[in-house]
């Protein structure tokens, strides 16, 4: 436990370190560069975040958890980074494809009983031409950000301690909840923020789940990923992140939602994700996951 809380800490440090200079570095750039354009509405770093440079370094922050990660591995636990892909040590490519198309499907329900709550949609300020540049820039950091997400929190975290405690109210729930936490927004009301939080936590559930069932994180990968893609690409429904995106939703973090949608979109929220371990847990589906195969074979 002393290795776990030391190499969390170091992670999250280094995730900071690399925010930091990363967005500070990107905004005094970005501003430099468009000298001639007129000072930030809203303060320069919510400025550069708000637009799509700033979004894409915003994704490319996120390299600082995995080389936090790569350090603490080799330096702190003296293993491979790759251990905490799978008890095989490599990335399950046919649960990854599995776990993407799964999510992909479950989101295409979820956009469909988004949009009979709350039928307006607009098309989105990027044009095709620009969509189709940024598609495999936004592509590539999103995997990025997704990837190391969860091989910090259902990687390094949830294996180390279920090392140390038997009890899924601990390896399991804990981090499903510090990688829930993360997504509070303080520009949503109450209503809001809870709806999507019982959002974010059966999600984070449904990819615990998933890890546990196979034993490696590829499923896990792909299912994030296929998430995180529909709303920065396909339909957004944060104002914030909406720069590439085809289309735009009514953004949650506006004014008008009432405490009767804030549960209906819970219920979706929670509704999809449990048709996602259907599609991915169940005998019977074509997209069922598979153990990985070192822990099939009986290897620890």
């Amino acid at each position: 436990m002393p290795r776990l809380f030391l190499g969390t800490a170091i992670v999250l440090l280094v995730w900071g370190a690399t925010t930091v200079a990363v967005l500070l570095g990107g905004t005094y750039l970005f501003f430099t560069w468009q000298a001639s354009a007129a000072p930030p509405q809203g303060g320069a770093m919510q400025d550069f975040l708000a637009s799509p440079i700033g979004i894409l370094t915003a994704l490319a922050s996120f390299a600082g958890i995995w080389i936090g990660l790569w350090f603490v591995m080799r330096w702190v636990h003296g293993e491979p980074l790759s251990a905490l892909i799978g008890t095989s040590r490599h990335m399950s490519r046919s649960g990854f494809l599995k776990g993407l198309i799964a999510v992909l499907i479950t989101s295409l329900v979820s956009e469909i009983l988004l949009y009979l709550l709350q039928p307006e949609i607009a098309r989105g300020p990027i044009s095709l031409s620009s969509w189709l540049l940024f598609l495999v820039p936004i592509v590539a950091l999103t995997l990025l950000q997704t990837s190391s997400e969860e091989v910090l929190f259902r990687g390094y975290l949830l294996r180390g301690l279920a090392n140390r405690f038997k009890s899924p109210f601990i390896w399991a729930l804990l981090p499903a909840l510090l990688f829930t936490s993360l997504h509070w927004s303080n520009s949503a009301s109450a209503g809001i923020n809870a709806c999507v939080l019982a959002s974010v936590a059966a999600f984070a559930l449904l990819l615990t789940l998933v890890v546990y069932a196979t034993g490696n994180l590829g499923a896990a990968l792909g299912a994030h990923l296929g998430n995180n893609l529909t709303g920065f690409l396909l339909i957004s429904h944060q104002q914030s992140y909406n720069s590439f995106a085809l289309f735009s939703a009514r953004p949650l973090e506006g004014p008008g939602w009432t405490t009767s949608d804030a549960v209906l979109i819970a219920l979706i929220g929670i509704a999809c994700s449990l048709l996602t371990v259907v599609l991915l847990l169940h005998p019977r589906s074509a997209l069922k996951v598979t153990a990985d195969r070192s822990e099939a074979s009986g290897a620890n």
